[in-house]
């Protein structure tokens, strides 16, 4: 089987499963079907189903027990179905991922090479961001320039080509993590923007390995966000 095709199957039982726990077919603290089981109903190979599998533990929503099989330990809140297929979920979760790594160089860069304007610019974009959220807006093209305006002060055009040809995939997960956000409590969106100023302090302040953890704690805190409901 090609690497694609593996891939591909892999993310269609990942949102099969997902869309499962989601409706509680599969409940919380309930071990899953055996591998054979899964391989039966969703018909496809071992290497297969364990790749989905995988990504499912790496979302922190299902568990494996030695001896005892893989369990369901978080039931994601149906409101993210409302905001974003189940087709598309996989792709971005796999997007958040790929952001994570390519961004945090980036922000590390940007705190060595940042200039005075750059970092205006980014303080700006922070601003911005605040004030939408004040005024409880989705800000998700806000949200894309404030991380854009990062790759820019990384001085190398590669990071800010590739910000710029995953807009749209960015720009999806930004609105769906958003959305639920403001569904959620006060505090959860101030967390997000608190985030943001931790990468801005880091960059102000030309902490390179600062900014790098900093923008990969986000990213994979928002990687999670998407599961975490709007309690």
């Amino acid at each position: 089987m090609a690497q694609d095709e593996k891939f591909s199957l892999a993310s269609a039982v990942y949102e099969k499963i997902l869309a499962a726990i989601i409706e509680g077919r599969y409940p919380v603290n309930k071990k899953l079907p055996t591998e054979a089981q899964l391989c039966r109903s969703y018909e496809v190979s071992r290497p297969v189903l364990r790749d989905a599998l995988a990504r499912l533990k790496e979302d922190e929503l299902v568990v494996s027990r030695r001896g005892s099989g893989s369990f369901v330990v978080r039931q994601p809140d149906s409101a993210v179905l409302e905001f974003a297929p189940i087709s598309s979920i996989a792709d971005i979760q796999r997007c958040f991922e790929f952001r994570a790594n390519v961004e945090a160089r980036a922000a590390q860069l940007a705190a060595v090479r940042r200039t005075p304007e750059q970092l205006e610019h980014i303080r700006r974009c922070y601003d911005i961001i605040d004030a939408a959220n004040a005024r409880q807006d989705l800000a998700t093209d806000e949200d894309y320039r404030f991380h854009l305006a990062i790759t820019e002060a990384a001085s190398n055009h590669y990071y800010t080509t590739v910000l710029k040809s995953l807009n749209e995939s960015i720009k999806k997960g930004m609105s769906l993590t958003r959305s639920l956000s403001l569904r959620a409590s006060q505090a959860r969106l101030q967390r997000v923007q608190d985030e943001h100023l931790a990468i801005v302090e880091a960059i102000e302040a030309q902490d390179g390995e600062r900014a790098e953890v900093a923008m990969r704690t986000h990213l994979d805190n928002a990687r999670h966000r998407m599961f975490e409901g709007t309690h």
